[in-house]
């Protein structure tokens, strides 16, 4: 970790905080995409929004859905659709794997993170994830928030 953050390449664009409350996240995995050179410098100015999106399997194929990425607003004859599917880019053995995780067991594929890796290319990390019940929502809230006051109490009476 501490290499990711001195790398001058290595840069966050979007993250999807909200899946690790929404979802409980058993493993991940990193993909390339398929990109248009007016979306590249969009994310290079930082204008992308994962929210919202999930990836899905699709005739053999991994496709990221409804995520936004800015227009680009210097590109005058070239600009991309904001919220196209873009094909991602894994290998063969983790596609089936993505395929048995979502059809087979029931599984969700969520965005994470979406950034430059070291060598400036963007990356999108997928998390194999399960839906949360209420309850198990609650019971995270919960915890969070226990965890915080316990850091109060230390910091205070420590």
């Amino acid at each position: 970790m501490a290499k990711q953050k001195t790398d001058p390449n290595y840069k966050v664009i979007a993250e999807n905080r909200r899946a690790r409350y929404d979802y409980a996240i058993e493993d991940d995995i990193e993909c390339g995409m398929i990109l248009e050179g007016s979306e590249v410098k969009s994310l290079r100015v930082g204008g992308a929004n994962i929210a919202e999106s999930y990836a899905a399997v699709e005739e053999g194929e991994l496709w990221l859905v409804n995520s936004y990425i800015a227009p680009y607003e210097q590109a005058k004859s070239f600009k991309h659709e904001e919220r196209r599917r873009r094909k991602l880019l894994v290998s063969r053995k983790e596609l089936s794997n993505l395929w048995n995780a979502t059809q087979r067991k029931g599984m969700t594929l969520v965005p994470l993170v979406l950034y430059f890796n070291h060598k400036g290319i963007a990356k999108l990390k997928i998390g194999i994830a399960k839906g949360k019940k209420t309850h198990d929502k609650r019971e995270t809230q919960a915890k969070r928030d226990w965890s915080r006051q316990k850091q109060r109490l230390l910091k205070d009476h420590g």
